[in-house]
């Protein structure tokens, strides 16, 4: 690859910091950007953005590069935040780390990158990108390494932000990272990975989200309408949630002290309109299993739908890819909405969320679930 202006989104953590040293090994010009995405209290115990703005510094000046701080805050509230917002007060679970994705890191950092002169942008994330020789089409690929592949936050990307992106650390594992990290003894290898929500870091999600939404209480029931306790608000829960429930064991009438059925509850459904919130017991309950899901707002890499028929897909980050049939609608405007058809059940679909398909490795696109229906529905 012939030497270019390469600016590296740095965040303060290991996997950006090896990306610029890797690009600046390759002989390329080099320059770290720093985003500050999140303004409200910024000084808190959670939010680490101050720290991590000396770790990236710090990093910059091991890899003898120079680093920009920028701030994307006002963009961030404009465009991520008040959608994340929008979707808990309509009770469903939004994914902000993908519209953060799709909003910041690839549309307001790289036009500032371009801004100042930039060939391609480069970032820390586990995935990869290639041309197709025959299509001439760029692709988004999972990262190599398979416990730490983040293509599903990526879906959203379009062919012009991948033709000027770069992924290095997804053609490695991340041992090998943390192994480059130690060995050029930058500052941060061994600085753990940030979890958690971009703007609430480490924070309690509840207490973060009461500041920004009036919980509405109402009755947690069973599938037998039985009242279990009570909710603080519907916004609050998602499909699949144990912990956090408020109850415990429910012991028939007449049953010994001790007796009754342990299995930990999990939310199964919300009802917005009458404010309930239903619960069952067991994670193989049949409230839980899903076979069908429909998804609107779409996005797909290649700039348009691929064929319907033989695919996988997740339904959320954390499973396994399963296999499904992928169903367009034959009216106008195909291609925003779809529907995915699973081979065998899928745990806890929720509407918010995204689903992403796939061909093998290649990421094909995906969009955000609106409506699911139950294996024994």
């Amino acid at each position: 690859m012939k030497r270019q202006r390469i600016v590296v989104g740095l965040s303060g953590g290991v996997d950006s910091a090896v990306t610029a040293w890797l690009l600046k090994q390759q002989g390329h010009e080099v320059v770290g950007v720093f985003m500050k995405n999140w303004e409200d209290d910024d000084d808190s115990e959670y939010c680490s953005s101050n720290i991590d703005f000396v770790d990236a510094a710090a990093v910059a000046d091991v890899i003898g590069i120079e680093i920009e701080h920028v701030n994307f805050a006002a963009q961030y509230k404009d465009r991520v935040f008040a959608e994340f917002l929008r979707e808990y007060q309509a009770g469903r679970t939004p994914n902000p780390d993908i519209l953060c994705n799709a909003e910041i890191k690839f549309k307001a950092f790289l036009d500032h990158a371009m801004r100042v002169g930039a060939d391609k942008i480069a970032t820390g994330h586990y995935a990869r990108v290639r041309q197709n020789p025959a299509s001439g089409l760029f692709e988004l690929l999972k990262g190599l390494d398979p416990t730490k592949d983040q293509s599903y936050f990526l879906h959203r990307l379009n062919q012009d932000q991948l033709a000027r992106t770069l992924f290095p650390v997804g053609e490695l594992h991340k041992t090998e990272v943390r192994r480059i990290a130690a060995e050029i003894a930058l500052p941060n290898a061994k600085k753990k990975d940030s979890t958690g929500i971009c703007f609430i870091g480490e924070r309690p999600f509840r207490e973060f989200l009461n500041r920004y939404i009036a919980g509405e209480p109402g009755p947690i029931k069973d599938e037998r309408g039985r009242v279990l306790g009570q909710h603080v608000g519907l916004s609050f829960y998602t499909i699949g949630q144990r912990q956090g429930l408020g109850i415990g064991g429910v012991r028939e009438k007449g049953a010994q002290r001790g007796g009754g059925d342990h299995a930990p509850w999990f939310v199964a459904r919300k009802d917005i309109d009458k404010n309930i919130l239903w619960v069952v017991q067991g994670h193989d309950h049949p409230w839980l299993q899903y076979r069908q899901l429909h998804a609107a707002d779409a996005s797909w890499v290649s700039g348009s739908a691929p064929e319907p028929g033989a695919l996988a897909a997740k339904a959320r980050y954390r499973q396994s890819d399963a296999a499904c049939q992928l169903e367009l609608p034959a009216s106008e405007g195909a291609g925003q909405t779809f529907g995915l058809r699973f081979a065998q059940a899928q745990w806890a679909v929720t509407p918010g969320q995204s689903a992403v398909l796939y061909d093998g490795e290649v990421r094909l696109g995906g969009g955000v679930i609106d409506a699911a229906q139950l294996m024994s529905g």
